[in-house]
């Protein structure tokens, strides 16, 4: 990640992302991500041309998690910005509640009905959009899942933040440390539904089998449906219901920054550690007062800009969403992977040494 002067993800403690960072939900899956009967992305028949030309005048819809939610705003302008640099244009709808599945599907019938070129979508449930999405994708739409993907046979590619297995394991192995690997954690996740969420969980369960973790144990995952006074609220629970917890997990940048005000003000503060997914201007006063150690996230504008670059190439005929295909966003080559999945990068951690660095 570079430092971009992109308005502060997530500042508002509204979902990349949550990171959203989740993000956010800050949400994103890999290959091992969604598991379901579906073997592969609904790619259109026939045989990508990676030499085809690039449309321009295209028209690419952004459907998010949540609106005015300040993570989904950072990677919504990030892919409005690579669409303006591609000669095609950028609409965003979405609703204003990270939990509004139907609002979402409603939103996926609204950008079918205005006939765009293809739309990118951070699901908020890996099955409920897909019949809505099917639909799209028979009319000629390209669909590209952002952030938090459906299953498989809805999209034709998603667009992942980093490995699902890399940000599930590296936020265990963020806190095993700083508890001196012992101690009651629990995790503070956003919908109870959310794909990027329940999968990365799934790889932090894993990673706590290794005998290393033995001394550490998982009392519960709570949910605060990115939204900040919840989230703040189930932190309080969290510390009232197990007076003895070490560590907490927030894989959701509205989560981690409402765990950190709650923590930085409270008889917890440097006693009870957190990590997660946030952003460097959200975090940047806790780790500086000790609340957090160390945190992750990958740069939420270019995780939008890949989206929008890939939902191009999609419609250009450059790539069909076959495991296999390579493409290139601005200056870099990907290759599409398994189930239609292109992963981003890995994740980049935070802390008092680097987080003036990074500005986003």
């Amino acid at each position: 990640m570079r430092r971009t002067s992109l308005r502060r993800a997530c500042a508002a403690l509204a979902a990349v992302s949550s990171l959203t960072l989740a993000a956010t939900a800050c949400g994103g899956t890999t290959k091992e991500d969604v598991k379901n009967e579906s073997t592969g992305a609904a790619a259109s028949a026939g045989k990508a041309d990676p030499n085809a030309a690039t449309k321009k005048g295209l028209t690419v819809g952004f459907l998010p998690k949540q609106v005015n939610n300040p993570y989904f705003t950072s990677a919504d302008k990030g892919g409005e910005a690579a669409l303006k640099e591609l000669g095609s244009g950028y609409k965003e709808v979405g609703p204003s509640s990270a939990t509004d599945t139907s609002g979402q599907v409603s939103y996926v019938n609204t950008l079918t009905q205005q006939r765009v070129d293809a739309m990118a979508v951070s699901a908020q449930d890996p099955g409920a959009l897909c019949t809505a999405l099917k639909q799209a994708m028979s009319s000629g739409i390209k669909v590209v899942t952002y952030d938090s993907d459906t299953d498989p046979g809805c999209r034709d590619a998603f667009v992942s933040q980093a490995s699902a297995e890399d940000l599930g394991r590296t936020e265990v192995q963020l806190l095993a440390p700083q508890i001196g690997y012992k101690g009651e954690i629990a995790i503070l996740s956003a919908a109870q539904t959310a794909t990027n969420q329940n999968v990365w969980i799934g790889f932090m369960k894993k990673e706590l089998q290794d005998p290393k973790y033995k001394d550490m144990k998982l009392v519960k995952i709570a949910y605060g449906n990115d939204d900040a006074q919840q989230s703040f609220q189930q932190t309080q629970g969290l510390l009232q219901e197990y007076p003895n917890l070490k560590g907490i997990i927030s894989p959701t940048t509205v989560g981690i920054k409402a765990a950190a005000q709650y923590l930085s003000g409270s008889k917890y503060k440097g006693k009870v550690r957190l990590t997660g997914l946030g952003t460097p201007d959200d975090m940047r006063k806790y780790v500086k007062n000790g609340t957090v150690e160390a945190f992750e996230l990958w740069d939420p504008a270019k995780l939008g800009a890949l989206a929008a670059e890939t939902a191009v190439a999609l419609v250009s005929g450059q790539i069909t969403g076959k495991e296999g295909e390579t493409f290139k966003a601005g200056t870099t080559s990907y290759t599409i992977g398994k189930d239609g999945v292109i992963s981003l990068g890995k994740p980049t951690v935070f802390d008092a040494k680097n987080i003036d660095q990074f500005n986003f």
